[in-house]
């Protein structure tokens, strides 16, 4: 059956049951260049799984030696063109006429179908692409990664694009047309929804990315027939489904044979997210997929093992599958709750219209499926006005006992961005007083700080390396003067003088960047604390949690405990992959007692922690491609870069006044030891532990003689410099009314630097 109708200069093709081809007009070629395209068409077809049948295999080899060349040349059409869905002829003046061919269409929810094209090149065109689009399908662009990369639009958008088009044109087949006056292409079509569905098509010849060549559009009516259901039962460690009463959410990564994820990424609506491999399903739920066999990545953050399985999907309605996870630690048993204080539910990666991001069910779905304990959802600059709806000043309902999920805000595209973006935590109130609108918030950071702090909010500056970068140095603390250029810990330099930041972030920026302004404001006795974060889904976006803070709790999990805790350094950072517990320094633990341990006199102190770490014995090309990445390129912070060689040993390191002065190795193979130091202490100091760049806690401050820590007057130059660079670069961007305020602040900060560097004798 013929539509009446003209597409694109390409035949596409469904390999489902064919019928006859009568209609699709033969070509009068030769029988040698047709019959050997034939064969590399039909490798292609076996290749992407839906083969031609053992009788059309036959049918193609004999056609392609039997006496009579026409016939021959006739029997190869009536294999093929009974697997056309259209039909495409470049005129000898080169323009496109298309129709639809005679293979049914038939597509399959959540799977692909392959079709194939039937092309009569009249005008013998070559190193022409064919290509297809749709409006019912979303482009693909080849991302940095080569993976293809679809294009932001927004949820109702998303909605009526219900397909994915990809021309085959890898080996054995060449991605441009040969020049022969007959050939065949194929196409592949994927839809994510089943029933009945009008598609429109349109085929064009491509020079590189420019379009020489299309045709008029093409309307197809398919029907998608249903996938099978396939169950999930996800078991936890201990073998239970249900925790806080509901189900154990895990990450999924599901991929057929050749490697194409399911369900495909730019078909995917909320909870699922386009830019992302994995889904998260919880116990009990459902996935869409056609029969066959695919193979399944499935964890639940980086304190679980990263399993696998293969799975066959039978021909049947439904189908079950069972998947138990394994922990290799589990901080949260012994009072270290893991939290990500930097995530958005808008902006970025995310949609950003017509409704501005996704929901508070979606985020919690994410926060479950990678236990993180604490989730911080901040509303920011892009969809402030319509994200900020979710503010409660309180844990969000969807919360359980041991997963929170909060609503708060990143000063992010308000008019103080340029000193640095600012996460504010425990807010009551999110509306800066006598503001409507973004553009009416302070353009500095201090006001905002004081602000938030006076209703007992905790506060610091994101992806805090920002405008400190010095390059790819190793060297920590180093003396390079930053730009004071992006948006990190920026104004950081003058507002630690005023006790106002609470926290600056790491482990999504450059470690040296972060760490080496940190450890100089230490070095001259200011006592900010580090957190961890993940900016998602900005700077990182594969997942939450990449960053994390894990804040040790007395009692049962609270988020105003958890975020005091940071407050007070009553955590360590880390990205999941190892972990500094217990850390103390003569029996004070890191964050109690105000974090000091004072000593009359110079003495030895003992440290003591509770260390683990986990790597795969042996690097792997992958992991080997992270240990050879510059530390100023992602990712920034991963254990795979402590690995000492070929090794499965990292270093465990004492830091006092930004110096290593001890080391153990420990072999992270999961398990978890106990390690003890005794290191000397001379004057007022501060020491903290380090698997760098994989985690690092807070320091404990030993007090010598009730002095304070004055540790290096390098460090003190170094502030004083980095306050007059910061205020060269950021005068400009602050209102002139609100800059004779800000420069009294400098000013201070410069004050401050000076008295400390008078009362500092240790270079």
């Amino acid at each position: 059956m013929i539509a009446r109708r003209t597409l694109f200069v390409v035949a596409l093709f469904v390999f489902t049951s064919p019928t006859f081809a009568a209609d699709l007009p033969r070509i009068d070629v030769e029988r040698q260049p047709l019959a050997a395209q034939a064969r590399r068409v039909a490798d292609a077809l076996a290749l992407l799984g839906e083969p031609l049948s053992d009788v059309e295999r036959q049918a193609l080899r004999a056609a392609a030696t039997a006496a009579d060349e026409k016939k021959s040349v006739a029997a190869i059409q009536d294999i093929f063109d009974k697997h056309c869905l259209a039909f495409v002829r470049v005129s000898k003046d080169k323009k496109v006429e298309t129709r639809q061919g005679p293979a049914k269409p038939q597509l399959a929810e959540q799977g692909w179908r392959v079709f194939l094209v039937k092309v009569h090149n009249e005008a013998n065109v070559a190193d022409t692409a064919l290509g297809a689009t749709s409006p019912n399908a979303l482009p693909l662009t080849k991302s940095s990664s080569g993976r293809p990369d679809p294009k932001v639009v927004s949820v109702g958008e998303v909605g009526k694009r219900f397909l994915d088009t990809m021309m085959y044109d890898a080996q054995p087949l060449n991605r441009n047309l040969s020049g022969l006056e007959l050939e065949y292409r194929i196409v592949q079509l994927y839809c994510r929804d089943s029933g009945r569905k009008e598609a429109t098509f349109q085929f064009n010849l491509n020079e590189g990315k420019k379009v020489v060549a299309s045709g008029p559009p093409l309307r197809i009516d398919f029907e998608a027939l249903p996938a099978v259901l396939v169950r999930l039962h996800v078991l936890d460690d201990d073998g239970r489904s249900q925790r806080d009463g509901r189900g154990i959410v895990a990450a999924f990564t599901f991929r057929d044979a050749l490697g194409r994820v399911y369900p495909s990424t730019s078909r995917r609506l909320a909870p699922d997210f386009k830019f992302h491999q994995q889904i998260y399903r919880a116990d009990g739920e459902t996935l869409a997929l056609q029969p066959g066999k695919y193979e399944v990545e499935y964890a639940r953050g980086p304190e679980y093992l990263l399993l696998r399985k293969t799975i066959v999907v039978p021909n049947a309605a439904t189908h079950d599958e069972t998947f138990r996870l394994k922990r290799w630690i589990h901080p949260a048993a012994k009072g270290w709750y893991s939290g990500d204080h930097h995530i958005h539910a808008a902006g970025c990666a995310h949609y950003e219209s017509p409704t501005e991001g996704v929901t508070p069910e979606d985020m919690m779905r994410h926060v479950l499926g990678e236990d993180l304990n604490v989730g911080c959802c901040l509303s920011w600059g892009p969809c402030w006005y319509h994200q900020k709806r979710y503010f409660e000043g309180k844990v969000h309902a969807l919360s359980t006992p041991n997963h929170l999920l909060r609503y708060d805000v990143e000063v992010s595209g308000f008019p103080s961005s340029h000193c640095g973006h600012i996460c504010l935590l425990r807010l009551r109130e999110q509306d800066y007083p006598n503001t409507k609108l973004i553009a009416d918030w302070p353009s500095w950071d201090l006001p905002i700080f004081k602000w938030a702090k006076a209703q007992g909010g905790v506060v610091g500056f994101a992806h805090s390396g920002w405008g400190l970068d010095v390059g790819p140095t190793k060297e920590l603390p180093n003396y390079l003067i930053p730009p004071m250029s992006g948006i990190g810990a920026n104004e950081y330099i003058v507002d630690v003088t005023e006790r106002a930041c609470d926290f600056i972030s790491t482990v999504d920026t450059p470690s040296v960047w972060e760490l080496n302004i940190w450890y100089h404001t230490l070095n001259c006795g200011y006592r900010c604390r580090i957190s961890g974060e993940t900016d998602f889904p900005c700077i990182y976006g594969e997942r939450v949690g990449l960053g994390r803070s894990y804040v040790h709790l007395d009692g049962k999990l609270d988020f105003d405990d958890w975020v005091e805790g940071i407050k007070r350094g009553r955590c360590y950072v880390s990205d999941g992959k190892s972990h500094l517990m217990d850390f103390s320094v003569n029996g004070v633990a890191v964050g109690a007692k105000n974090s000091e341990v004072k000593l009359a006199e110079p003495a030895k102190v003992e440290i003591k922690a509770k260390v683990a770490a986990l790597l795969e014995p042996k690097p792997t090309p992958e992991t080997e491609k992270i240990r050879q990445t510059p530390l100023d390129r992602k990712p920034y912070w991963d254990l795979e870069r402590a690995r000492i060689g070929t090794s499965r040993t990292v270093p465990v390191e004492v830091v006092v006044n930004g110096q290593p002065v001890a080391r153990k190795e420990i072999v992270a193979d999961g398990s978890e030891r106990e390690v003890s130091f005794h290191i000397p202490i001379e004057a007022s100091s501060w020491v903290a532990l380090r698997i760098l760049p994989s985690s690092h806690t807070n320091p404990v401050f030993v007090m010598v003689g009730d002095k304070p820590i004055r540790a290096s007057k390098r460090s003190v130059e170094w502030c004083l410099k980095a306050v007059d660079k910061c205020w060269e670069r950021k005068q400009n961007a602050i209102r002139k009314e609100e800059r004779p305020a800000a420069e009294e602040a400098f000013d201070r900060a410069r004050a401050a630097y000076k008295k400390i560097l008078k009362e500092t004798t240790r270079e």
